[in-house]
């Protein structure tokens, strides 16, 4: 529980945020509790899963406050992911395999392609071009680039007749770990990338208080972790009750479980709370716009996956592994090569961001159709 007058210290934004998501907490716990139809549960888990992302997004940011620029990317994608992480715990104990390796692809397209498209789009038609660090993000692409060659490999390796047959899992822990070991490498790197770019700064009008300002009393430390700590908490039992109403509203539906993890699961989970990438580039902040964006992505693939694959093991009744299909490995691949393309020479218009959102709309509807969920 809060001490008394420490609610007072919460800036009326946070009050709204985390007003809403209790709103949103409560109504999926009322239709779970009188067990209403899987639809209605899920309508209503699906608008608390991206409540209970935005909230976990608010408390970070409110804990990126103390620290430096750079720092507030990873820190906001790493915690952000939170209700990810929960939510493919609870469907890999549910035997939702396949949709959460779609999930997690999902997550990568979700923000690399649905919200940096849509923020590129916003801050090109504002500001015509969108200019920023080009040696940060060429870093942040080429390690998306590998985190495609990571998934690219196995599945090589593991075909019929290739040398690693048969070992899809081994190999798959073996670079899970591989993985998370480049990623607490990139860690102090990207830290010391914090040189301002370009779009570090407004190029007009007064200046905002942004994560790591000096000369910004940041919010009190100890009501942030609460923050932190309750939404976090609330969001796993949203996680659960989210799986628990998805494959017969799904099934319903007749939706394929390709879809369900790539888009519905991955929008809901994680790429919704990283709109505030959005709202920055609108302002012509475009370095903060890409760090959130990308690092929120490359998180996903560098630290959240191999996690994931690792927790299979133990949590899972068939493990998860990195071996995909072709069709979910080739969106990531073009999708990969395509951010490269874009942010390698440190600018971007509102065409690129519109050619993003055109393949993300592409992919959606090549996954639409297949085998649904519970056949």
């Amino acid at each position: 529980m809060m001490a008394p007058g420490m609610l007072d210290r919460i800036d009326r934004r946070t009050r709204y945020i985390f007003g809403g998501y209790a709103v949103a907490f409560v109504l999926v716990a009322i239709t779970v509790l009188l067990d209403l139809p899987p639809l209605v549960r899920f309508g209503a888990s699906v608008i608390a899963l991206a409540g209970g992302a935005v909230a976990v997004g608010e408390a970070t940011e409110r804990l990126a406050h103390r620290l430096t620029p750079a720092a507030t990317g990873v820190v906001q994608s790493v915690l952000g992911n939170l209700p990810e992480l929960f939510l493919a715990v609870f469907a890999l104990q549910a035997g939702l395999v396949p949709l959460v390796a779609a999930a997690l692809i999902g997550s990568v397209l979700g923000n690399a392609l649905f919200v940096l498209g849509l923020a590129i789009l916003v801050g090109g038609l504002r500001h015509g071009h969108l200019r920023f660090s080009a040696a940060a993000n060429r870093l942040y692409a080429t390690e998306l680039l590998l985190g495609a060659s990571a998934l690219i490999i196995p599945f090589l390796a593991t075909q019929p007749g290739a040398p690693d047959f048969g070992h899809a899992r081994e190999l798959s822990a073996i670079v899970a770990i591989v993985l998370l070991l480049i990623f607490a490498a990139s860690v102090p790197i990207s830290l010391r990338l914090a040189e301002a770019g370009p779009g570090a700064t407004p190029e007009s009008g007064a200046i905002e208080a942004e994560p790591g300002d000096p000369h910004v009393e940041p919010p009190p430390l100890r009501t942030t972790l609460i923050l932190l700590g309750v939404s976090a908490a609330s969001a796993a039992f949203v996680a659960d009750w989210f799986v628990d109403a998805l494959e017969p509203s799904m099934a319903s539906f007749g939706m394929s479980e390709a879809f369900a993890g790539l888009i519905v699961v991955a929008l809901a989970g994680n790429a919704v709370e990283h709109l505030a990438g959005v709202t920055a580039a609108a302002k012509n902040r475009a370095d903060l716009s890409m760090g959130l964006i990308l690092n929120s992505a490359l998180q996903v693939v560098l630290f959240l996956t191999p996690v994931i694959v690792l927790l299979s093991f133990f949590v899972a009744p068939v493990p998860l592994t990195l071996i995909v299909s072709p069709l979910l490995l080739g969106s990531l691949v073009v999708t990969v090569l395509l951010v490269f393309v874009i942010v390698a020479d440190g600018e971007a218009n509102a065409l690129e961001g519109a050619m993003l959102l055109g393949l993300y709309a592409i992919i959606a509807a090549a996954v639409w159709w297949g085998p649904p969920i519970g056949t």
